[in-house]
């Protein structure tokens, strides 16, 4: 089923008090790690519920905060890297036709997200999607 929010929203009473060592482990994971994967990992090595609830900010604003949340939205990140290597398949497997389908839905969701964000103004206004330069973000 899966992870869920605890259901309150107070810190508990072991972490009263320890705002900026939260703050100080976020900024620690954030050199190496997307801000879900640091909400699993403060969840279960240092037994830490809601980065919110004992902040009073989100992952993402505290890596906003210190400079190191990526130009590009995560969620879109993630796509991208799923449609480098989906377009790495398909130039090995050229008559796989439920891949090439799926990678179009892939494209199409891609490009919805982009014009979303776009209106947001979260990601550049010029940005066009484009396999080979999505290929040059996925890398860095």
């Amino acid at each position: 089923m899966g992870g869920r929010k605890p259901p309150v929203r107070v810190a508990p009473r072991w972490l009263k008090g320890q705002k900026s060592k939260v703050e100080e482990l976020v900024v620690k994971l954030a050199k190496t790690y997307s801000s879900a994967m640091i909400g699993t990992i403060l969840r279960d090595t240092y037994g830490i519920p809601d980065v919110k609830a004992v902040t009073g900010k989100s992952i993402t604003q505290i890596m906003k905060e210190h400079k190191l949340y990526p130009e590009f939205p995560e969620d879109l990140l993630n796509l991208f890297k799923r449609a480098v290597n989906l377009s790495e398949h398909l130039k090995v497997h050229k008559k796989d036709k439920r891949s090439k389908h799926a990678f179009e839905n892939l494209e199409s969701k891609i490009r919805r997200l982009i014009k979303y964000y776009k209106k947001k103004k979260r990601i550049p206004q010029d940005f066009v999607y484009d396999i080979e330069k999505v290929k040059l973000i996925v890398q860095k």
